[in-house]
């Protein structure tokens, strides 16, 4: 028996979802998996000094077979049949019940980019969830409003994010280590919840995000054939969307259906954590792999068209859905111009996807879900997909996947300024506990933060000369930085946020995740 010990603060309810059953559980996949896990993070990184020295990457020779074979993924389970509106969000019992409650067929109930790892929020997410699962969740404010899920129609299928197989969870501890985050996540919610929502005619079903590659599928895969066996479910029960948000996971997106096998159910272009896994890679590979101003960058240029229509036509070769990515812009309820600016964006955002082939899409706000449906409703009409489209007019190069040089836009003052405050108001949320953060009528999550600290990372290396004719130095980023906190306020945790920021943007070794540092100043 391995000996797993709680290092986390007591958090209300926990003992709900921390039973000694469910920590046991989560104990063996940690002891199965953990030292897989631990070789893949290794590969990753010998990967990336391949690509970095050869400044391409391509499809690989190995798995040609899988890419020229004849084979399909299962058919979408119960309750992802239809799935032409997503709602993103975090597992705060407010937003949880507000996207619950929003109309959308699918809720993405986020442990990861829009979560932080504070350990009142990893139990509590899974109090969320356990609830949501039973259609018993409730909330009241501080102020006494009362939320409740509504009891008329049918409710979203709710579809978990765990973490990144990159973070531990240092608060569950097993044999004296740290624990895998993304294992603690998958294992409480599989261990509460599958057999629940196989009763309730839906399925246990999860998002899963950040792989690099068809190795780390095979890890998922394994993990979920495991837990089907320890929890007495049907094989291939589990069924999992993985998120294509990595540049090297572009040119793998077949050979990782074809690993995740039985569990595989879709593939979504998470944009932002992509454009941020483009600068990483290719981050010293000189000025051809630059890119403009984080705000220039566009799904119409065309490195991320190539992206998305690869994604599609993969998706329904094979046999899955495929769902389209976040719209950042936020609606307002009090500025009715600001508003419609929101919506605009959003429905040619949708209408671009859905007229693409995507079977559904993402919204971060209960007030968009009926945008993105009536887009969709207008391609799809009584169809629940288009799997039938399969876009055997697409075919993508790995020079079109790499045209990083081809992206329009300038770089400029605005711009690097934009990146140095919303980064900075954004890690200062985040430290307090809240991954979600709408600045300046944009959903800003780890994502977007990651893209913005890396963007100066390798502005500075490249040397890059701004619109203004200055020279993107560390000398002017930290008088930029000095200038974008002095107009912060008494920004809460503002200070701290300012030194991760440095320690992110400014370090002489680039950090391969801003949430690594970050989780050391966490509780």
């Amino acid at each position: 028996m391995a000996d797993v010990r709680v290092e986390g603060p007591a958090v209300e309810r926990g003992e709900d979802v921390l039973t000694p059953e469910a920590l046991a559980f989560v104990a063996e996949l940690q002891t199965r998996f953990g030292a897989h896990r631990d070789a893949l993070l290794a590969a990753r990184a010998t990967r990336r000094a391949e690509i970095a020295a050869a400044r391409r990457i391509d499809f690989r020779p190995e798995t040609a077979a899988v890419r020229g074979g004849d084979w399909r993924v299962p058919p979408p389970p119960p309750g992802l049949v239809d799935r032409r509106v997503e709602i993103t969000g975090p597992t705060e019992p407010k937003m949880a019940i507000n996207a619950l409650n929003s109309g959308a067929n699918v809720w993405l109930a986020d442990l990861e980019d829009a979560n932080t790892p504070h350990w009142r929020n990893v139990v509590g997410g899974q109090v969320v969830l356990r609830d949501a699962v039973r259609r018993t969740l409730a909330h009241t404010t501080p102020e006494g409003r009362d939320y409740r899920l509504r009891e008329d129609g049918e409710l979203p299928t709710i579809v978990p994010r765990p973490r990144g197989w990159h973070l531990p969870e240092r608060h569950l501890l097993v044999d004296g280590r740290p624990t895998v985050g993304a294992l603690v996540d998958a294992g409480l919610y599989l261990f509460h919840n599958a057999r629940e929502q196989l009763d309730r005619g839906s399925g246990p079903y999860l998002y899963l995000p950040k792989m690099e590659g068809h190795l780390e599928a095979r890890l998922w895969a394994l993990v979920l054939d495991h837990a089907e066996q320890s929890l007495g479910l049907p094989a291939g029960a589990i069924r999992a969307t993985m998120l294509i948000e990595t540049i090297p996971a572009a040119f793998e997106m077949e050979e990782m259906l074809h690993e995740l096998g039985t569990h595989a159910a879709a593939l979504n272009a998470g944009r932002w954590d992509y454009l941020f896994s483009v600068i990483k890679v290719f981050r010293d590979a000189g000025p051809d792999f630059v890119l403009p101003d984080r705000g220039a960058v566009t799904m119409t240029a065309p490195m991320m068209r190539a992206y998305t229509e690869q994604l599609v036509a993969v998706c329904h070769r094979r046999g899955a859905l495929a769902i389209g990515g976040m719209a950042a812009a936020i609606p307002s309820r009090r500025d009715a111009e600001a508003n419609e600016r929101a919506l605009a964006k959003v429905r040619d955002d949708k209408t671009r996807e859905a007229g693409d082939g995507f079977d559904g899409s993402w919204v971060a706000h209960p007030d968009l879900v009926g945008v993105c449906r009536e887009v969709f409703d207008r391609v799809l009409g009584d169809r629940p997909h288009q799997l039938d489209r399969l876009r055997d007019d697409v075919s993508v190069t790995p020079e079109q996947l790499l045209d990083v040089a081809g992206v329009p836009g300038e770089r400029t003052m605005a711009g690097l300024r934009a990146n140095v405050e919303v980064a900075i108001r954004y890690l200062a949320a985040w430290l307090a506990g809240n991954g979600a953060v709408g600045i300046h009528g944009l959903m800003e999550d780890a994502a977007t933060a990651e893209i913005s600290r890396s963007q100066v990372w390798q502005w500075i290396r490249a040397g890059i000369e701004l619109d203004t004719g200055e020279t993107v130095t560390e000398e002017l980023v930290r008088r930029v930085i000095d200038e974008e906190v002095a107009g912060m306020g008494e920004l809460d945790r503002r200070d701290d946020a300012r030194t991760l920021f440095e320690q992110v943007a400014l370090a002489d070794e680039f950090p391969d995740f801003l949430t690594l540092p970050a989780y050391a100043m966490v509780d």
